[in-house]
């Protein structure tokens, strides 16, 4: 069995669930490095050990691995897409913005053997943000584990309940409709993630229960509260199982990003039935598609209107059904693994 190195700077489920597709046909060595710095002695040693490097986003943890397998003549697979591709000089977002980041994201990706990304939009992105033609990078969408089929390895480790329960509010209300968003709580989300346009929304549609799903990193989680209704609640983090029943609670799910290179809470809250409402933006339309709202805008009163339009549209099989057909685990299984047949 080959030897692969799998460079990562922090967990996200779509990571670890590429990292579980690899061990399926390689011996995988996980090397984790959060933050800028990292021991070169140790990430040499793992280089020469292996017989191909995956990557996940062009950033300081990638920089030294892709640029020694470039010099060693080694196969390797970079993903990207998100902060290393974009640039939002409208609220700070993206290493394309110019700087030391840019460089080092710029040249890690063109010492990749091999691009890839998540979506079509990711790909036009990196073409006009960094100059990298369309041609060299590869589009694999994410994989979304489908948790109401049981007995699979990979959707357990995801949670979630086959059974739908009654609704339920952010109370624990029942019969009250939930409108859910999922997102980090920092102070970058708040216009990113659109976490403060939700938040006030909740003030127009008093009669359903607004929940901000997600681990508080900063100071901006108590800022939402103070501007937040009583038919709001911000839960923290939470663990998979949690979050995954929260998917099953909820009649909506909004997405009132200013950039998203894929979104992945989107397709999950999909396969859950929730009818997503999201902002005409990145490549959420791509994802969601005829299945929910689009909204011009990420004002309140808009995602407002979104969300009431949403308990109307009764479309949340016809979401599910688009991730099972356009997004499922075996799509990603077999695109990442195309790409590393055709490295090696």
């Amino acid at each position: 069995m080959q030897r692969l190195l799998f460079v990562k700077s922090r967990t996200a489920s779509f990571i670890e669930l590429d990292e579980r597709l690899l061990a399926e046909r390689f011996d995988v060595h996980e090397l984790h490095q959060p933050g800028r710095f990292s021991d070169p002695r140790r990430v040499m040693k793992e280089v020469l050990a292996a017989d191909v490097i995956v990557g996940w986003w062009a950033s300081w943890h990638t920089f030294l691995p892709i640029t020694l397998a470039w010099l060693l003549r080694k196969p390797s697979l970079l993903i990207v897409g998100g902060f290393d591709t974009a640039a939002e000089p409208e609220f700070g977002y993206g290493f394309q913005l110019g700087g030391p980041r840019a460089w080092l994201s710029r040249f890690t990706m063109r010492r990749a053997r091999i691009l890839m990304t998540n979506s079509e939009y990711s790909r036009q992105e990196i073409w006009h943000n960094t100059g990298i033609p369309p041609h060299r990078v590869r589009v694999v969408y994410h994989g979304v584990p489908d948790v109401e089929r049981a007995g699979g390895p990979l959707a357990a480790s995801f949670g979630g309940n086959p059974e739908r329960p009654p609704a339920a509010g952010s109370n624990g209300n029942p019969g009250r409709p939930l409108a859910l968003t999922v997102g980090i709580v920092d102070r970058t989300n708040l216009e990113r993630k659109g976490l403060r346009a939700f938040v006030a929304a909740a003030a127009q549609v008093p009669e359903v229960d607004f929940v901000v799903a997600g681990k508080h990193a900063d100071d901006a989680a108590a800022e939402l509260q103070r501007e937040a209704g009583a038919n709001v609640r911000l839960t923290g983090w939470l663990e998979d199982r949690e979050l995954a029943e929260l998917f099953d609670t909820a009649a909506v799910y909004v997405q009132a990003s200013k950039h998203e290179g894929f979104g992945v809470s989107v397709a999950e809250a999909m396969l859950a039935r929730c009818v997503p409402v999201i902002t005409r933006v990145g490549a959420l339309p791509e994802v969601v598609g005829d299945t929910g709202v689009v909204l011009d805008d990420a004002r309140p009163a808009t995602v407002a209107l979104g969300v009431r339009e949403a308990l109307h549209l009764g479309t949340g099989e016809a979401a599910r059904q688009r991730v099972l057909e356009r997004f499922p685990v075996e799509g990603r299984r077999a695109g990442i693994f195309a790409l590393l047949d055709e490295l090696i």
